[in-house]
């Protein structure tokens, strides 16, 4: 069973830091792409930024320059650095992670996390 375990929310002032952690168990974590997406209230699910198995990323362009996201393969973990933090990246940060080996996550987010509680005040 898949389980997708978030940490690192938390609220911080405009221009701050903050680092999300996203450990995964259950299956061979280097074969499969992982993705942190974001929500509003009242809005859709939004892609923020990926890795995928050969550790290329991809970057939604509001946070292109101010977001890296990583991974460490043998500690099963996927990171979201946040620097340059604005209100608008206010949001439940969600981590995900494809349902087949070697799938795009933007495309196939076969599992999610719980969610993160982001709170960014100007």
């Amino acid at each position: 069973q898949v389980q997708l375990d978030e940490s690192g929310g938390g609220s911080v002032q405009a221009g701050g830091s903050l680092r999300l952690s996203c450990a995964a168990s259950g299956r061979t974590f280097w074969r499969y792409d992982m993705g942190w997406f974001r929500q509003t209230p009242g809005k859709e699910r939004e892609f923020v930024a990926s890795i995928n198995w050969r550790s290329s990323t991809y970057y939604s362009d509001s946070v292109k320059g101010r977001f890296t996201i990583s991974r460490d393969n043998a500690k099963s973990t996927v990171h979201l650095q946040m620097n340059s933090l604005k209100p608008e990246d206010t949001a439940v940060y969600y981590c995900a992670t494809a349902q087949k080996e070697y799938s795009d996550v933007r495309l196939d987010q076969g599992y999610w996390g719980q969610g993160t509680q982001v709170t960014v005040s100007s």
